[in-house]
C-alpha cells in the first residue's frame, strides 16, 4: 500500500473520497466531456512549521473551461521532522511525483480499459519554488528531480496547483 491510499482526499464536489473513488471521480469527470481536452496536474505544498503536513493536490482541467481538484492531506509521524526550507521543498517534489507516476499508470490504464476516447494529457508537476525569494536557490534542484522522473516542472508564477490550490489549504 503506498501513501495515498491510505485515507482519503477531499474534492468539494464529491466531500472525501478513496484513491480508487478519485480516480473514479477524475475519469468521471472527463467522460462529461469526452471530445474536450484535459490536463491532469499533481502539485503540493506545506507551511513553515517544523512538523508540517503536506497538502498534495491533483488537478484536472478541461482546457479553458476549469477544472476540478482533489487534495490529500499527507502527516509524517511526530518523529519526522523538517529542519529547513530545503527539507521542506524536496519532500513537496518527492510527494509530488511519487503521486503523479503512480497517477499517470492508473489513469492510462483506466482510460485504456473504459474509454480510449479520452484525451488528457499528464505533463507537469507544479512546485512552489521561483525565480524571487528563498527558494530561487533551489530551482535547478528541484526541476531537475522533476524531469528525472520523466514531468515537466512549472514554477511560480505559473504554478498554481502548488501555489494556490495547495497552498490554500496548508
Amino acid at each position: 500500500m503506498n501513501i495515498f491510499e491510505e485515507g482519503t482526499f477531499y474534492n468539494p464536489t464529491r466531500g472525501q473520497l478513496s484513491l480508487p473513488l478519485a480516480l473514479e471521480e477524475m475519469l468521471s469527470y472527463m467522460r462529461e466531456r469526452p471530445n474536450a481536452s484535459y490536463e491532469v496536474i499533481v502539485g503540493c505544498d506545506s507551511p513553515a512549521v517544523l512538523e508540517p503536513f503536506f497538502p498534495v493536490v491533483i488537478v484536472v482541467l478541461r482546457k479553458g473551461e476549469g477544472g476540478r481538484f482533489f487534495l490529500k492531506r499527507i502527516f509524517y509521524p511526530n518523529n519526522r521532522k523538517f529542519h529547513s526550507l530545503h527539507q521542506r521543498i524536496l519532500e513537496e517534489v518527492l510527494l509530488s511525483c511519487q503521486l503523479a507516476i503512480f497517477l499517470r499508470g492508473e489513469l492510462e490504464k483506466k482510460a485504456i480499459q473504459d474509454d480510449a476516447s479520452l484525451h488528457f494529457s499528464f505533463r507537469y508537476i507544479h512546485a512552489d519554488v521561483g525565480e524571487r525569494g528563498p527558494t530561487k536557490d533551489m530551482i535547478k534542484e528541484v526541476t531537475g528531480l522533476i524531469r528525472g522522473n520523466g514531468f515537466e516542472p512549472c514554477i511560480k508564477p505559473n504554478s498554481f496547483a502548488a501555489s494556490t490550490v495547495a497552498d490554500r489549504f496548508s
